[in-house]
């Protein structure tokens, strides 16, 4: 306090605060975290960069193959020649004239100053087609086609073995035509002799038997007694060919009955 009009300043006293020290902690750290800026991790930025390749990744595997497709279908398909297809496009010309009345003309090919001559096709020949032979009549087809040549008929002479075989053959009702066969024929085998052997062979006897011993069917004495060997040999002729004459043709074209 002082004296008269003199006026003394007063005295500021200092502001209290009234906010508690934890309300006080909170604000300063709301402030500082609203005015620090925001800091990117090393992290987050490896990942960023992986994001953005593979996001042009994705556009280019898209967008690529559908740019080809266009491309390819807009193309115009071009048909590949060949050196071979062009030489003969430049160096060859072929002109065919043909008639169907007429035969086929020279063609005549351009090779590079070359001239090529077709030769025509030959008119092929008609074979002639050869005519049946017709055969005659002959005046002696009343005859046996198959017979040839046939010894003629002779009276034997009596007792011997021809003249056993003659009796014979009359007995079996056969003529004497077929009794000139049998001559013949024994004549060739074995000469009408009752011993004939034939030594290659094993043959015997008049008819030459194969083996002789088949003669004993008509008779023990087959080895000496002619008209025993002669009924055995007119048997098989018989039955193996019909008649004389029938063994004597398959003599004529074999050599053996």
């Amino acid at each position: 306090m002082t004296s008269g009009n003199e006026m003394i300043p007063a005295r500021r006293m200092p502001r209290q605060d009234l906010v508690s020290p934890d309300e006080k902690t909170a604000i300063t750290s709301s402030r500082s975290a609203k005015s620090a800026p925001p800091k990117w991790s090393r992290r987050r930025g490896v990942l960023g960069v992986f994001a953005a390749f593979a996001a042009i990744g994705f556009v280019a595997a898209y967008v690529g193959p559908t740019g080809v497709a266009l491309s390819e279908a807009s193309a115009e398909e071009r048909v590949p020649v060949t050196l071979y297809s062009s030489t003969l496009g430049d160096a060859q010309s072929l002109i065919v004239e043909s008639s169907a009345d007429a035969a086929v003309a020279a063609v005549d090919l351009d090779r590079a100053g070359y001239t090529v001559y077709v030769t025509p096709k030959p008119t092929p020949t008609p074979t002639p087609t050869p005519e049946p032979v017709v055969a005659e009549a002959d005046e002696t087809s009343s005859e046996d086609s198959s017979s040839g040549w046939r010894p003629p008929f002779a009276t034997p002479d009596p007792g011997t073995a021809q003249a056993i075989a003659y009796e014979m053959v009359l007995a079996r009702g056969w003529g004497d035509d077929q009794f000139g066969c049998l001559v013949a024929l024994w004549n060739r085998e074995s000469g009408w002799r009752v011993n004939a052997y034939n030594a290659s062979s094993g043959a015997y006897g008049i008819p030459q038997s194969l083996p002789g011993n088949k003669m004993a069917s008509h008779g023990a004495d087959w080895e000496t007694n002619p008209a025993t060997q002669i009924a055995w040999g007119l048997d098989y002729i018989g039955g193996r060919y019909g008649t004389p004459c029938g063994a004597w043709d398959h003599s004529e074209s074999v050599g053996w009955y």
